[in-house]
């Protein structure tokens, strides 16, 4: 089905852990993505240990769209919800920490933002597409009747020069959704553009700023909250699917 929104621990000693003895007044290399992909997953585990997340929830998983939405507990009161967006995570690394990110959760519905990094980073529509298939496949080996809704990649102005690879990814992704009744897709691209077909200045952050604010600026790549994106009609319209059940605590 595909859902138009209206405009309107110690795991492995934390791999890649190393303590080293730097010279005074040298600086430590910056952590790669990977590091930082396995603090933030273990940063979730300890906040999990502490406290126990419920079971039947509804998860959200995905890149930084999911991660800097600070508001989403707020914004979608009554849902019993667990956000484990991670900043500049992409299918393969989704898929990587399956067991971790999804299965622990045992969640009654899967809500993804995911590919926009992907694209970023040089892959093609089709790779995406596949990355998501694989990750469809490990959902359904194990949780057969979890319904599954991917909200599309959005036309970010720091990333408007990918507009063509985003909208065939976002086809090529609907087009299979629409094949698969367990799986819905979320059209947040229409919600974000202006009438004349540009991204709304409105809703995007400017990454560079010391705290994130709306601003008209061509670097800016994250939406305030992708659950305002579109309005509040998009965020009720992209939570009122009939896969979901009514709010709860």
């Amino acid at each position: 089905m595909n859902i138009s929104v209206p405009t309107s621990g110690l795991r492995a000693l934390l791999a890649m852990c190393v303590v080293v003895a730097w010279p005074a007044g040298a600086q430590a290399p910056a952590p790669s993505l990977a590091q930082r992909f396995e603090q933030k997953v273990l940063e979730y585990e300890a906040e999990d240990r502490a406290h126990p997340p419920p079971r039947g929830a509804i998860l959200f998983a995905g890149d930084s769209q999911f991660y800097r939405w600070k508001t989403i507990h707020e914004d979608l009161a009554g849902y019993t919800l667990i956000n484990r967006g991670i900043d500049s995570f992409q299918l393969e690394h989704l898929i990587h920490y399956f067991d971790r990110l999804v299965m622990p959760y045992q969640p009654r519905l899967i809500v993804l933002h995911v590919g926009g990094n992907d694209v970023h980073n040089g892959k093609t529509p089709a790779r995406v597409l596949e990355d998501f298939r694989t990750f469809i496949g490990l959902v359904r080996a194990r949780m057969p009747r979890v319904p599954i809704v991917f909200s599309s990649l959005t036309p970010g102005p720091g990333r408007w020069d990918e507009k063509d690879q985003r909208i065939e990814t976002n086809r090529l992704v609907r087009e299979y959704i629409e094949t698969r009744p367990d799986l819905k897709f979320v059209d947040l691209w229409s919600a974000m553009l202006t009438a004349d077909g540009q991204p709304r200045e409105d809703i995007w952050v400017e990454d560079r700023a010391p705290e994130p604010r709306r601003i008209p600026d061509p670097r800016a790549t994250h939406a305030a909250a992708v659950g305002r994106a579109g309005s509040r009609d998009a965020r009720e319209a992209a939570m009122s699917l009939r896969v979901c059940e009514s709010p709860r605590s």
